[in-house]
């Protein structure tokens, strides 16, 4: 069976995981399928608790996430068997009654706060990277993207760096970049680690075809 290689991209919010995983694909011909999995989507489905209780949910803790599905949902992509995916509902804070149909391929980037720091994903990934950002530009882009992309408003988006994100990032996101095989700052704007990564998949891929 034809190796799936899975890329674990880590890093703390709005590090710039989600543009390197898309630098990376555009770095290929159509010839290498490609897929990008959030690790946000598997947060938790919180569909029986009130508005109140999932404001106050910590999202950047790994209890937040369904890891058990996550990891099983990898390893039957590695398997090349299909899955469906969960989606997540920004808006509401909770899960998507909506589920994505996800088919194998020949590269799988998964990208989210906790992919190096849980054990059984690292063992799953043939490469593990970590985006090293500076905390300034970090929360700069996190206040945009939350603001203008997931409904939030400034206040709520500040309360939650300050009550649960910047603690979680010092406990769980930052040490976990120890593991990582590659450490990349600046994120998607660092062409010459996009280009040493590309070529390392290519290798990977070829190497299964001999």
């Amino acid at each position: 069976m034809k190796k799936v290689v899975l890329i674990g991209i880590a890093g703390g919010s709005a590090s710039g995981k989600t543009s390197i995983g898309k630098q990376l694909h555009k770095s290929f011909n159509t010839e290498k399928s490609f897929l990008i999995m959030k690790m946000d989507d598997y947060y938790k489905d919180q569909s029986d608790l009130t508005m109140e209780e999932r404001y106050s949910t910590n999202y950047d803790h790994p209890l937040a996430f369904d890891t058990d599905l996550l990891i099983e949902h990898i390893g039957l992509l590695k398997q090349r068997v299909a899955i469906d995916k969960p989606l997540y509902d920004y808006v509401n804070h909770t899960r998507s009654s909506e589920t994505e149909k996800v088919f194998p391929t020949d590269v799988v980037i998964l990208e989210g706060l906790f992919c190096l720091e849980n054990e059984s994903i690292r063992k799953m990934c043939d490469i593990k990277i970590f985006v090293d950002t500076p905390a300034d530009v970090r929360l700069i882009r996190r206040l945009v993207r939350d603001v203008k992309e997931r409904g939030r408003t400034l206040d709520s988006v500040v309360n939650q760096y300050m009550t649960t994100v910047r603690s979680m990032h010092d406990l769980f996101v930052e040490p976990s970049k120890r593991y990582a095989d590659v450490i990349i700052p600046e994120g998607g704007h660092n062409k010459v680690a996009i280009d040493l990564l590309a070529t390392k998949i290519s290798s990977i891929l070829s190497e299964d075809m001999l």
